[in-house]
């Protein structure tokens, strides 16, 4: 894990250990990650609520999207394909959900528990290319180590 993770990672370790809630871990995990990182502009969970369709969860920052079909914008290709969406430029990604205009980048991470797809993890900076790899496979190692591993 990247060494910008390793404090963060322990903290979420720490406070979601015993805790079985997933709204709980959520919330818990989105507040840390929202609040040690600066370019982290909105931060939080869009939950599987029905047959390819998100809804909005726990989060930090402005308002989000409410809902979000599986066939629409960074979290449903997301929840769509399983795999974690790094986006350097949303303007560029096709089908953009646009929840705040000043967003500029993007990564959303699929979240499984038990081998099933619940949630997906999104991060949006104001900033343009403000996410690479090393992000993606801390954000994938934290959330797979509190809810479950990716299939």
């Amino acid at each position: 894990m990247h060494p910008r993770y390793h404090e963060v990672h322990a903290a979420i370790t720490s406070l979601c250990e015993g805790e079985d809630d997933p709204i709980a871990l959520m919330a818990t995990v989105t507040c840390e990650l929202h609040h040690h990182f600066a370019h982290f502009h909105w931060t939080g969970f869009y939950r599987v609520v029905g047959a390819d369709v998100l809804k909005i969860g726990p989060y930090q920052g402005g308002h989000g999207c409410l809902v979000i079909p599986f066939s629409r914008g960074v979290c449903g290709a997301a929840a769509r394909s399983g795999q974690t969406q790094l986006v350097s430029d949303v303007e560029a990604f096709p089908g953009h959900i646009a929840c705040a205009a000043s967003t500029r980048s993007e990564i959303v991470v699929p979240v499984y528990s038990s081998g099933r797809l619940i949630a997906v993890f999104d991060v949006d900076s104001n900033d343009p290319d403000a996410f690479d790899e090393d992000d993606r496979d801390a954000l994938e190692s934290i959330l797979a180590e509190v809810f479950g591993p990716l299939p």
